[in-house]
């Protein structure tokens, strides 16, 4: 603990960018390498998620995720729930080079509201399709669109936020008990942004399925400066896989899987989440470089386009190559942009572990 004058204390903390993996004795073949994670029911061949953002998944790209072995989650507040046909809007957004007006105007274009019909219609699209289902909602408008998800059936729910808790309470609207909530519906549950051991506790409790760490959107300097909020990201990791191991015990073998969510910008950093002890990551800059990524060349995330307080802009990004390509590879790039599946294979390699839950266990060091 460090004094921050007289009255306050504060802990050290550490980003992803602080931390490296160290190299073990041995190392092991590629093809020895089982990266395949199971989350309740469903099972991926890899443990990569692809975040909730309107930037990077459509219906199509939920689905081509999930053919390639991933998981694809779609936001249902995004403007596939708002529009019917949303692709114009893309179009418009594109050509809006400036990143203060193009905040303006999704601010504009996602007021329109929510059609509930719509939530059905685009959930029943990646169901047809074989591949697993995963949707999320924000803590705010879970309840409203609560029939619907119940309905469609859905492999995964995602309750993602900036901060989400156990109770979210309000004197305008009806609180929600996180608890009560996850106990009335079939669908397994993922919760988060969670920050801290005592925060995952809670949201263990109530029954989550998962744990996201972190505030995810891209925008966590953004965060920082408009409310003064920020996340460590190796340090959470680590408190966040401290509470699990604890509440494993507590609850007598419930399993809770953690996952990163924030601050992966390329492999590097999903290999060393992981080490930090996630289960896996949930992942979004890295994905809005697809050529099939609706956002064309532009990433954005739910905090840029807050009706009353935007804590993030509108980025560019370059698109490089297919989504396709972005998983498995090949690479033609030396950045970590490319070929993640197979960079996380390869760390796991050569520092000796076979899958990722032993490899949780690598020596890290400080840089």
């Amino acid at each position: 603990m460090y004094d921050i004058g007289r009255s306050k204390r504060a802990d050290k903390a550490y980003g992803l960018g602080n931390v490296a993996i160290v190299p073990s004795k041995r190392t092991r073949d590629d093809s020895d390498v089982d990266l395949t994670w199971k989350i309740d029911a469903v099972s991926l061949d890899f443990p990569l998620v692809a975040a909730p953002m309107d930037s990077i998944m459509s219906p199509a790209t939920v689905i081509q995720m999930g053919q390639l072995g991933g998981l694809g989650v779609l936001n249902l507040e995004g403007l596939w729930t708002r529009y019917q046909n949303p692709q114009p809007i893309f179009d418009q957004l594109a050509a809006v080079d400036d990143a203060l007006a193009a905040s303006q105007m999704m601010q504009r274009l996602y007021a329109a509201p929510i059609v509930p019909e719509l939530v059905s219609a685009r959930l029943a699209e990646i169901t047809a399709a074989g591949v697993p289902v995963a949707a999320a909602v924000s803590q705010r408008n879970v309840r409203s669109l609560a029939d619907r998800i119940a309905q469609a059936g859905i492999d995964l729910l995602v309750i993602r936020g900036t901060l989400v808790s156990a109770q979210h309470v309000s004197q305008t609207a009806d609180s929600l008990d996180l608890y009560d909530f996850i106990h009335s519906i079939d669908s397994p549950v993922i919760v988060g942004g969670c920050a801290n051991y005592h925060t995952a506790m809670h949201l263990m409790r109530a029954g989550a399925a998962g744990v996201l760490v972190g505030f995810g959107g891209g925008a966590r300097h953004a965060i920082h400066d408009v409310l003064g909020i920020q996340v460590p990201m190796a340090t959470a990791i680590a408190d966040v896989a401290a509470a699990r191991s604890d509440y494993l015990d507590e609850s007598g073998g419930r399993y809770v899987q953690v996952i990163a969510d924030g601050s992966i910008g390329g492999s590097g950093d999903i290999a060393k989440a992981i080490a930090c002890g996630a289960d896996a990551a949930m992942v979004g800059a890295p994905f809005a470089r697809a050529n099939q990524a609706p956002g064309q060349g532009y990433h954005w995330g739910p905090e840029a386009w807050h009706p009353s307080l935007p804590r993030g802009l509108r980025s560019h990004v370059d698109t490089i190559a297919s989504l396709e390509e972005i998983l498995h590879g090949p690479s033609s790039r030396s950045d970590g942009s490319m070929n993640l599946v197979g960079a996380l294979r390869r760390t796991l390699a050569s520092t000796g572990f076979t899958d990722v839950k032993s490899f949780q266990k690598a020596e890290l060091i400080l840089v």
